[in-house]
């Protein structure tokens, strides 16, 4: 005997998992710094952060899912270097000018129950390319002193950035980058300093 279509597909419906909706997590701006790390004429790594950054993380650990959206103001690199700063942020490097933003986006991969990747795309100066961010560490608590749920992640990743339009000084692996970042993100909003 066969089922009624109707009762087919409520039987259907009725054997899915049933998963809760994602959960929103809004980058703490204050705990989440890009950085790079560059080689300078073979003879010392240069290291950089930015010191600006907003984005937030949908996330459904039941479901092992989520993705990821972060926006960087270029022109808050920092080298600790005055001269640097000034020249990272002209036409030839970040040009900020016409590019005031860098944004990632991407899919988290799961491995078991934790993300141990974000497949995305980085665009950068206009030029929009894949990347993947391999994380490092994962872990979600209550925060002990906001009492919220917040997580927190490093991840890092590989580029060229000759793909993305710099190519001035690329030789001898100067374009290469090392990029890590770590990131802490609260459920739902941002905490509210308690007022004394």
């Amino acid at each position: 005997m066969s089922l009624h279509p109707r009762l087919f597909a409520l039987f259907a419906v009725a054997a899915l998992p049933a998963y809760a909706a994602p959960e929103k997590y809004v980058l703490d701006p204050d705990h989440t710094f890009p950085s790079l790390e560059m080689p300078h004429m073979g003879l010392s790594v240069w290291r950089g952060k930015f010191n600006r950054t907003s984005g937030e993380v949908l996330l459904d650990l039941a479901a092992r899912r989520g993705t990821v959206k972060v926006e960087v103001d270029a022109n808050s690199i920092d080298f600790g270097l005055d001269s640097m700063h000034e020249h990272a942020i002209t036409a030839d490097w970040l040009d900020v000018a016409k590019h005031p933003k860098l944004v990632y986006t991407g899919e988290l991969q799961f491995t078991g129950d934790k993300p141990t990747s974000v497949k995305g795309q980085l665009t950068l100066r206009g030029v929009t390319r894949p990347l993947t961010l391999d994380i490092k560490s994962f872990t979600c608590m209550e925060h002990p002193y906001f009492k919220k749920p917040v997580c927190g992640a490093d991840a890092e990743a590989r580029l060229d950035r000759g793909d993305y339009g710099m190519t001035q000084h690329t030789d001898n692996g100067m374009g290469k980058f090392l990029i890590r970042i770590q990131v802490e993100a609260f459920k739902d909003a941002l905490p509210t300093m308690p007022t004394s």
